[in-house]
């Protein structure tokens, strides 16, 4: 019987963890819920628990993308065929699940993107990360040969053979985005974008807000150069 995870790192979100997973519940039945709790400082995983997914407790703060690549390695060992990752506070809404994660499934490609700028949804993000993804996109497209409209977005669907990538050391667990997409067109992966709609952020407020988006730039450019460079990415085993 095909397995599916859908897979939430969750960093303080009480408030809404539980709404977010009763709705993939009402949406995908038949998928299964994982939530990374990153060490919240508040009850998110007695919350996210109480909702009916399973709840994987990191000991440490490790930022988003080792919640990530943690639930990529229990998703593996659990045998678990194809993923599904989105975000805890509400932006992605469930009911776009199974059309990421179709595509994928029927093996038209290994990664679906969730794609807030293929259509117009109204969609709006403060204009320093709005540069930033125009940067990113611009460059992504360039590498790949391909036109990618949403390089940053988190709500994406893959298969085993790429969770077997992301659990190496290849995975850039710092800010995984534009450079991951160009780490996968290295190395033969398929990947296409899905419209879909998202929610304006509840907080008004992103890890890569303020100073932080500067910050995220800079590191993002970096992590794009190296992957351009290296031969061979780290940990493939190629």
């Amino acid at each position: 019987m095909m397995k599916v995870l859908v897979l939430i790192p969750a960093y303080n979100e009480s408030a809404r963890i539980a709404e977010v997973v009763k709705s993939i519940h009402d949406t995908v039945p038949d998928y299964d819920v994982l939530v990374v709790n990153d060490c919240s400082r508040d009850n998110t995983a007695a919350v996210a628990e109480a909702a009916g997914a399973t709840v994987l407790r990191l000991p440490f703060n490790l930022g988003y993308g080792s919640a990530l690549q943690s639930g990529f390695k229990y998703a593996l060992r659990k045998g678990y065929e194809y993923v599904v990752q989105m975000d805890a506070d509400g932006q992605h809404p469930a009911k776009y699940i199974r059309e990421l994660a179709e595509p994928v499934i029927q093996g038209l490609t290994d990664v679906a993107i969730g794609s807030r700028f293929i259509r117009d949804t109204g969609y709006t993000m403060p204009f320093a990360k709005k540069i930033g993804v125009f940067i990113f996109s611009t460059i992504v497209s360039l590498v790949t040969g391909k036109t990618v409209k949403d390089p940053t977005s988190g709500f994406q669907a893959l298969n085993r053979k790429v969770l077997q990538l992301y659990v190496s050391d290849a995975y850039p667990v710092d800010f995984p985005d534009a450079d991951v997409l160009i780490m996968l067109h290295k190395l033969g992966i398929r990947f296409l974008e899905v419209p879909v709609e998202m929610r304006p952020n509840p907080k008004q407020k992103t890890m890569h807000s303020g100073i932080a988006t500067l910050y995220y730039i800079f590191k993002m450019f970096l992590s794009i150069l190296v992957t351009l460079l290296r031969k061979e990415p780290r940990g493939t085993g190629r």
